[in-house]
């Protein structure tokens, strides 16, 4: 790579900005990615995406089911530019029973915005991906919403985080009321008071007035009392609060603390600003060949998911990957490190929800959407150069499991393709009896929505009606040695064994009890409720 090629990688880098934002469900994700791309101007109006010449409705939630039910259920990618960076925002889905959805997602992220309701403060699903955000070391920004809705104390918002999650918070804006009060934020970066007028609906971006804390004109325009209590708020913060660690920030262990309501767009741009100065850009990744940096010369990057039928038209099967080093072009020829056989990327695509348009080259911190007709999985590494893999992504441990049933023999290939093509994209586990006369898949899923929407796109996209036969075990455990190692324990009561996709032995065990039992009776079988990373192999079809 010459000196120049370099340099302009080593740019690319600099103005790149990825973060995935998490949150319990109803915490306002969904309003916040779009106000978000409001003001980064990829939508004009809340609800109304540009694209190419014409405009039509359109949020993150593309799919069928979603829109129907109002909740977000597969993630998405939402490319756009602002201030000259350019911005990956990955949205995951909010529901509890996608937890592996976004696990994989994260995986793809360099910072995590945590989204909080004001009047809920802390809530489970939030716990639970701030946890495999802790894993992974993440920076993690938290945009407490709903200010313009009655809610907790802010000080005691910023508490809880401390508390409960270990995070030091530091205030990065200070709201000036709460509820029907809420008129604006003082932001510590400038100093200065932003004053918000509402807009109808939050439709378009909030007019702002800007004032200096000592501005005469601020008698004027806010309340005695709201201005008092802000200075008093203000002093408080500087006595007990932290300063501000971006170090500690980049490591995960301070997040900084932004107020507004996604609703009204109050504070929206301000987080927006503050994040592409605070956030980290795109970093190293750990692979076979050590740690690798994003200025590395050659093309790198791994699938982190793939999603079947984006565009209904055309039945298309789409591979998301995120460039971790070099640049990416249209046309250019990888290796496929699962395989060892090589692919040509003709059809890159920049993706925007379920819009998307073709793309030249793209650069560390980039995701972009490659043709899959079956050639890539989850996990996968593609790169030149000199081989690598990077760290492969873990499956859950389900906890609900049925058999799927076909109960129209005309429908069998429409069946299989559809099974097979929702497992490739992990919107379920697939497992099997290893009784041969038993030829039906299982699934395997976290939460029993995995379960209606397999069903629901198998009726939509594939024209199949199925039946679920569901099966009395909550907890599966994956044999470390493999079918050898079950061999050696012999016969083992209160579980059934079965086979995950890559024909690898499965134990299903009804409840804690009954593992903890086998585990007690059998301490040489060692047993994982994370499944092995598969390399080098196809998986198994039904």
């Amino acid at each position: 790579m010459s000196p120049e090629t370099q340099t302009e990688l080593q740019l690319e880098v600099e103005r790149r900005r990825n973060f995935a934002i998490i949150s319990h469900p109803d915490a306002g994700k969904t309003t916040l990615t779009e106000k978000l791309l409001l003001y980064g101007g990829a939508i004009h109006e809340a609800g109304a995406v540009k694209v190419r010449k014409s405009q039509r409705h359109a949020t993150s939630d593309w799919m069928a089911m979603e829109q129907q039910r109002g909740i977000s259920i597969t993630s998405t990618v939402l490319q756009f530019e602002y201030s000259d960076y350019q911005i990956n925002l990955l949205d995951t889905p909010g529901h509890q029973d996608f937890s592996e959805d976004t696990y994989r997602t994260l995986a793809a992220a360099d910072n995590a915005v945590m989204l909080e309701d004001a009047a809920k403060g802390l809530e489970p699903q939030t716990r639970k991906l701030f946890e495999v955000c802790k894993m992974r070391s993440l920076p993690i920004f938290t945009f407490i919403n709903k200010m313009d809705r009655p809610g907790r104390h802010p000080l005691e918002l910023l508490d809880e985080i401390e508390q409960e999650l270990g995070l030091k918070p530091y205030a990065v804006n200070w709201p000036i009321g709460m509820g029907d009060t809420f008129k604006g934020v003082f932001d510590r970066r400038t100093q200065q008071i932003y004053l918000f007028q509402r807009s109808h609906h939050g439709s378009r971006e909030a007019t702002e007035t800007i004032i200096s804390l000592g501005d005469p004109r601020i008698e004027d325009l806010l309340d005695q009392d709201l201005y008092y209590q802000l200075k008093e708020d203000l002093e408080l913060l500087e006595e007990v609060g932290s300063d501000l660690d971006l170090e500690q920030v980049h490591q995960g262990k301070m997040t900084p603390v932004f107020f507004g309501s996604a609703m009204t767009n109050f504070g929206v741009k301000l987080f927006l600003e503050a994040f592409l100065e605070y956030g980290l850009k795109p970093g190293i990744h750990r692979s076979t060949q050590g740690e690798i940096p994003p200025e590395y010369p050659e093309f790198t990057g791994f699938v982190f998911k793939l999603q079947a039928n984006m565009d209904p038209k055309h039945r298309d099967r789409v591979a998301f990957v995120r460039v971790c080093t070099g640049r990416f072009e249209k046309d250019m020829t990888v290796n496929h490190a699962r395989t060892g056989k090589t692919v040509r990327l003709s059809r890159p695509q920049k993706l925007f929800a379920q819009d998307r348009e073709s793309i030249a080259d793209a650069y560390p911190g980039d995701v972009i959407g490659l043709n899959n007709p079956g050639v890539f999985a989850i996990g996968d590494t593609i790169y030149n150069g000199q081989k690598l893999e990077y760290e492969g992504i873990p499956c859950f441990s389900p906890e609900l499991f049925a058999y799927l049933r076909n109960p129209n023999p005309s429908k069998f290939k429409q069946f299989r393709k559809g099974v097979s093509e929702l497992r490739e994209e992990g919107a379920i586990q697939i497992m099997y009896s290893v009784d041969d006369a038993k030829r039906d898949p299982i699934l395997a899923a976290v939460g029993q929505l995995q379960f209606e929407v397999v069903q629901f796109r198998l009726q939509q996209e594939y024209g199949v009606e199925t039946l679920l036969d569901v099966l009395p075990y909550s907890l599966a455990r994956w044999v470390h040695g493999g079918w050898e190692a079950l061999e050696k324990v012999g016969r083992l009561f209160n579980t059934v064994t079965v086979k995950d996709s890559w024909g690898r032995p499965v134990l299903l065990f009804k409840n804690e009890w009954n593992y903890q039992q086998v585990q007690g009776d059998h301490p040489e079988l060692q047993l994982n409720s994370v499944a092995p990373v598969v390399s080098g192999q196809e998986p198994e079809s039904i």
